[in-house]
C-alpha cells in the first residue's frame, strides 16, 4: 500500500539538504513507490543521448533529477513549513500549515 504523502504537484518546495540545498520550485511529478520527487530547476543532472532517426545530432540533454521527499518542505506564503491534516468545519480532511495555521488547498 502506497504511503499518502503531504507534497503534491504544484506545491512550491524548498530545498532542506543535500547538494541543492536552499533552492526552490514547483513540483513537477511524484514517485510515490520510490518516495522522490522531482522539482522544477533543481538537482539538474545531464543525460547524454545516442544520435537517432529523431534527434541525428545525438547530444547532452540536461534536465531534473528527483530528489527524496524528506528533504523538501512545503513554502506557505514565502516561508517554508511543516504541514499537518485536520478536519475543517464541514468535516473534510484538508492540509494546513503548522507555522501559520493556515489551510493550504
Amino acid at each position: 500500500m502506497q504511503k499518502k504523502l503531504n507534497i503534491k504537484v504544484g506545491d512550491s518546495v524548498r530545498v532542506t539538504s543535500g547538494e541543492s540545498k536552499g533552492q526552490e520550485g514547483q513540483v513537477i511529478a511524484i514517485d510515490r513507490i520510490k518516495m522522490r520527487v522531482t522539482v522544477q530547476g533543481v538537482n539538474m543532472i545531464k543525460r547524454h543521448n545516442k544520435p537517432s532517426a529523431a534527434n541525428p545530432q545525438g547530444g547532452i540533454e540536461e534536465k531534473e533529477g528527483t530528489i527524496h521527499i524528506s528533504n523538501l518542505m512545503v513554502i506557505v506564503n514565502g516561508v517554508p513549513s511543516r504541514l499537518g491534516r485536520k478536519l475543517d468545519d464541514k468535516g473534510k480532511l484538508v492540509r494546513y500549515a503548522k507555522k501559520s495555521g493556515e489551510v493550504i488547498k
